[in-house]
């Protein structure tokens, strides 16, 4: 019986042509794959040997041939017919793809990508995945040592099926990113998002939702990269909570740390070190951060491991942390330690479900702010630090969002209130006498100056908000009337 091997991933080829060989299967090969068996002195066929038939094209058509096809679709009960043709059955195919994705993302030119799509390859596969019950697909070289192990105990249906599934999986998410790429658009008539499980989840947000973990094939991201140093396994809240936390704290370029709760922070800081950080956005709001999520933008260092251990965290995010500290927070035996090896930065969809559909949009990850003074006194520069630093922050709170901030800290956040000005409320509310002195940020316009005034009366020296509203010039006289300055950004950031 035959093993056709045609890869482009040539991952564990020789030991699995070993084996096969060691099994008593005759080996026939394509192209680069037999080049590479023949020079390792493993004894194999050449497709056109087999088929009678040469490569034509350059290449594009050696095993699109009835001899390879018939070997790869008979039966078990047409093993007559086909030995009638002269043929034998080809019981093992192992077929890899061209690395279309790959070439596309290096950016090729329409022609070299176009001839990175593969023909025969999808064929076979779809060719051996039907007929599985008589013939291996095997797409995945991981899968080369249990194939082996199978064929010599026997290969159970159940096997069987699962290398079908996975051939047919394989080429699917192969058709879909040639469309995607046809497409040439951001938002096509036909959107294919191919997902990959990495890991089954406990539950979802309830004990009685179940839920997984999946990549979208061909992009990446920090937490998916991310190393678990310790701790129990990651939760599908962890997860929400752990990027909310990463796409704040990656905002700054000066050592931070933000405190998130429920996908919300609930404090951050900007400080000279990470300990700093850390110490100013728990002084922020130390009620909320007991079982929240926390992440720097600096390795976390002895010092600042101490301090984290002093209360109840979920998942602590690091782009790395000292030996020393993970001497310190060993001690936390289900404190989840996250080693982040990139920040939250760049484009990518942002995808929400409706029942029967999805929505798809650019995620706000971009901020095309430009900030205009639209009242009769401008910040001061310390102001100016301020009304940045919680315009980002802002950013990545769920509307109607308020952030009041100073010094790089934040003071009180308003949190998903249905009502602009119950959110000022909850923030001034929280910041108490600090708000004297201090900024506010609004995600998105007020509708009416109450907020404005609002935040006068607590002494707020400098509001940053879009602007847009038809009674923007009602907020702008109340500030201009308290002395605050108001700085317009043109630019919302809802968070629904």
């Amino acid at each position: 019986m035959w093993a056709l091997l045609s890869v482009w991933d040539k991952r564990g080829l020789l030991d699995f042509a070993r084996g096969l060989l060691g099994l008593g299967y005759k080996l026939l090969a394509t192209g680069g794959t037999h080049r590479a068996l023949v020079e390792a002195g493993l004894p194999a066929t050449y497709i056109s040997e087999f088929t009678g038939f040469p490569e034509v094209l350059s290449g594009r058509v050696k095993t699109l041939h009835p001899k390879v096809h018939a070997a790869l679709l008979a039966r078990p009960d047409q093993e007559e017919e086909l030995r009638a043709l002269g043929l034998e059955r080809i019981g093992v195919l192992a077929v890899n793809l061209y690395p279309f994705r790959e070439t596309v993302a290096q950016g090729a030119s329409f022609l070299e990508a176009l001839e990175q799509i593969d023909i025969g390859g999808p064929a076979m596969l779809r060719a051996a995945a039907k007929n599985h019950l008589a013939v291996l697909p095997v797409c995945d070289p991981e899968d080369y040592p249990r194939v082996l192990e199978a064929l010599r105990t026997g290969p159970s249906s159940e096997f069987r099926r699962e290398l079908a599934r996975k051939a047919f999986a394989h080429t699917a998410a192969y058709d879909a990113a040639i469309a995607e790429w046809l497409s040439g658009e951001r938002f096509p008539e036909e959107k294919f998002l191919v997902l990959k499980r990495e890991a089954p989840l406990r539950y979802g947000e309830n004990p009685h939702q179940e839920a997984a973990l999946y990549r979208v094939v061909g992009e990446g991201g920090p937490l998916l990269e991310a190393r678990v140093l310790q701790g129990k396994a990651m939760s599908f809240n962890n997860y929400l909570d752990a990027e909310a936390a990463w796409n704040l704290v990656s905002e700054f370029a000066e050592p931070a740390c933000a405190a998130v709760k429920h996908q919300n922070p609930c404090g951050v800081a900007l400080g000279k070190t990470p300990l700093e950080a850390y110490l100013r956005a728990h002084e922020a709001d130390p009620v909320s951060i007991f079982g929240g999520i926390v992440a720097f933008n600096r390795p976390v260092d002895g010092p600042t491991a101490k301090a984290l251990g002093e209360v109840f965290l979920e998942v602590v995010l690091a782009p790395g942390f000292t030996p020393e500290a993970l001497e310190a927070l060993s001690r936390k035996r289900n404190l989840r330690l996250l080693e982040v090896p990139f920040p939250a930065k760049g484009p990518y969809l942002d995808l929400r479900r409706i029942r029967g559909g999805v929505l798809l949009q650019d995620a706000d990850t971009e901020d095309p702010a430009s900030p205009k003074v639209v009242t009769r006194r401008a910040p001061t520069e310390a102001e100016w630090q301020d009304l940045h630093f919680a315009w980002r922050v802002v950013k990545h709170v769920r509307s109607n969002a308020i952030v009041v901030a100073k010094e790089g800290k934040t003071l009180g956040i308003g949190v998903g209130q249905t009502s602009r000005l119950l959110a000022a409320e909850h923030a001034l509310k929280a910041a108490g006498e600090g708000a004297r002195g201090a900024v506010l940020a609004s995600d998105a316009f007020f509708p009416f100056d109450d907020v404005v005034r609002l935040a006068a009366s607590y002494g707020i020296a400098a509001v940053i908000q879009p602007g847009g509203s038809v009674r923007d010039e009602d907020s702008i006289k109340a500030a201009d009337e308290a002395g605050v300055a108001m700085v317009f950004t043109g630019v919302r950031h809802f968070r629904h």
